[in-house]
């Protein structure tokens, strides 16, 4: 199986230069897993949109699949407290 190629929106990346160097790095680590396996164990698909969210410590990932294209869109990464907001 292909690869898939991940992709940050804009207000992904603003919302990374906001998290410590720390949690990024882990957060970019379970970016790129998902280019191998976009619905990894443990992600839900949301109710309210087409998208998926991965929990990666106390912070949220917010993406879309795009099997035909094999590419994920990044659309929001955020706190657990405020990313359904």
């Amino acid at each position: 199986m292909a690869d898939y190629t991940v992709q940050l929106t804009k207000k992904a990346e603003k919302q990374l230069d906001k998290i410590t160097d720390e949690d990024v790095r882990k957060i970019l680590s379970a970016i790129g897993d998902l280019a191998r396996n976009p619905r990894p164990r443990g992600s839900k698909k949301l109710k309210d949109r087409e998208a998926f969210c991965i929990r990666q410590g106390n912070y949220r990932i917010i993406y879309e699949v795009f099997d035909k294209l094999l590419v994920i869109d990044v659309i929001a990464i955020g706190h657990r407290r405020d990313i359904y907001k």
